[in-house]
């Protein structure tokens, strides 16, 4: 019995040990990609990503766009030279046009091939920037920075870094096109 105890106490230290060191790290959300261990947690430390949630509303070339933005905590990230977990704003939306006609949807259609999230935030200029799978086949990726105004606005920058289409990557008769507006100080104001 006495040999029994001495066994499962080993074990069950192994296990422990174990599991401490797969413990997750907690960092500040903005530490930069090289100072990050693997298995982190980038956390919304001093709540700045809350400012931007909501739904906000602008206009554009006789386009409607509604931006539907969430907090998500603990968001798996995987780049080429590391995966951790990051809190992150999502930004779900919906472009109609001037006769209200839905041109693209993905927060009711949850197109799971366009992605639109935050990848940082510069707290000292009120903005958050936000990487963009594109539309259909890539077409657009690039970078989105939003900038607070005020607590009910948003200023909007669309920065594509590849407009071009490789038709052999592209089924015929896809969408390809770009609906999000591609501006500068485009205004948002919060619903």
């Amino acid at each position: 019995m006495k040999t029994t105890n001495i066994k499962t106490i080993i074990l069950f230290s192994f296990f422990i040990s174990f599991l401490s060191c797969k413990a997750q790290t907690t960092l500040p959300l903005n530490t930069s990609l090289k100072d990050i261990p693997a298995i982190s947690y980038l956390k919304d430390l001093n709540n700045e990503l809350n400012s931007y949630t909501g739904v906000f509303q602008g206009n554009f070339q006789g386009k409607n766009i509604l931006l539907y933005i969430t907090k998500i905590e603990n968001k798996l990230q995987k780049s080429s030279q590391k995966t951790y977990y990051s809190d992150v704003l999502d930004i779900k939306y919906v472009v109609k046009n001037s006769s209200g006609v839905v041109l693209q949807d993905t927060k009711n259609n949850n197109i799971p091939s366009i992605n639109l999230y935050s990848i940082g935030t510069k707290p000292y200029d009120n903005s958050a920037i936000f990487f963009y799978s594109g539309t259909n086949c890539r077409v657009g990726w690039g970078k989105i920075i939003l900038k607070r105004i005020n607590s009910t606005q948003l200023s909007w920058e669309y920065k594509p870094n590849d407009i071009i289409l490789d038709d052999s990557k592209c089924p015929p008769g896809t969408d390809i096109n770009i609906y999000l507006p591609e501006t500068k100080d485009l205004i948002f104001t919060k619903q």
